[in-house]
């Protein structure tokens, strides 16, 4: 008798654990799903971002070599200003639906909620990045435009350029944290493609 319990007693043990890890398993297929159902808008996100900064440093070394310029320059100046802070709205608005993906997902297991809560402080950071350089351009738009109506040198810079020159030498490229979150998932539980 205190063999058959001790026996009970095991069984009981194995089956909880043994339910434990498929309902752990199963939050992690479902948050990959989630994650990779994200990919396109992090990939949009990424590229944009890319171009975006190519065109940003392009700008900007331009004025910071050769000054704001005069006239239809400044306009023409102000406009290119603008729309290159448009450009980090229209990322940030694809960041933002990556992260309501994300934070929707109900995560009750430790590891699966680190990697969210891991690629949200990449996402939270990027963001701030995005507004932090939409402020200096529309700083410097607004510059551009005072300018047009004072007495300057002509090499003189506009401060939102300035500082938007050194936020894009202190910028790196964004990584695949989408890709490297669910690179994590698949690994930590076996997961297959097949399954996502």
């Amino acid at each position: 008798m205190v063999l058959n319990s001790r026996y009970c007693w095991l069984l009981a043990a194995v089956a909880l654990i043994a339910g434990c890890g498929k309902q752990e398993r199963m939050e992690a297929v479902q948050f990959a799903k989630a994650l990779k159902g994200t990919r396109a808008d992090f990939a949009s996100a990424n590229t944009i971002e890319k171009d975006f900064v190519t065109s940003a440093r392009a700008w900007c070394g331009g004025i910071t070599a050769s000054g704001a310029g005069r006239g239809a320059e400044l306009d023409q100046n102000a406009a290119v200003a603008a729309e290159l802070a448009k450009y980090t709205v229209t990322i940030s608005s694809h960041l933002s639906q990556v992260r309501q993906a994300i934070d929707g997902q109900t995560l009750k297991e430790e590891y699966t909620r680190g990697v969210r809560d891991d690629l949200t402080t990449q996402l939270t950071k990027r963001q701030r990045q995005l507004q932090d350089l939409r402020a200096v351009l529309e700083q410097s738009a607004t510059e551009f435009q005072q300018l047009r109506h004072t007495t300057y040198a002509a090499d003189t810079i506009p401060d939102g350029v300035g500082k938007l020159d050194a936020l894009l030498r202190g910028y790196s490229p964004p990584e695949d944290a989408v890709g490297t979150a669910l690179a994590a998932l698949q690994e930590k539980y076996g997961l297959k493609d097949s399954e996502l």
